[in-house]
């Protein structure tokens, strides 16, 4: 009776594994529109966290994140002011010659 009460947990956490990697194999396939938007906002989200995490800020700040969000803020201010396009163009070249570097993993 044991041996039967055994194989039986055996065969249902095998047949729970399936289902679960066929599930999982469903919606990596899903094409559903708002499914396809999901995961583009989700890949977005994460890379620009990972472009927190390549600069350093979240180290330099001890991963305290009402001083990030105050740089982001500060940033945004300074992007509404008038000298608008001649930051930009400054922290374009800091960016790239920081991507040129090789200090991250992307290269653009």
């Amino acid at each position: 009776m044991l041996v039967a009460m055994t194989a039986t947990g055996a065969s249902l956490r095998r047949v729970a594994t399936t289902r679960n990697r066929l599930q999982l194999a469903r919606a990596r396939t899903d094409r559903r529109d708002w499914v396809v938007k999901r995961r583009e906002r989700t890949r977005h989200l994460i890379e620009l966290g990972g472009l927190v995490v390549k600069s350093e800020l979240v180290e330099l700040t001890e991963d305290d994140r009402a001083v990030l969000f105050g740089l982001l803020v500060e940033a945004a201010a300074k992007l509404r002011g008038p000298e608008r396009d001649q930051i930009l163009l400054l922290w374009r070249r800091r960016g790239r010659r920081e991507f040129g570097l090789g200090r991250t993993a992307d290269g653009a």
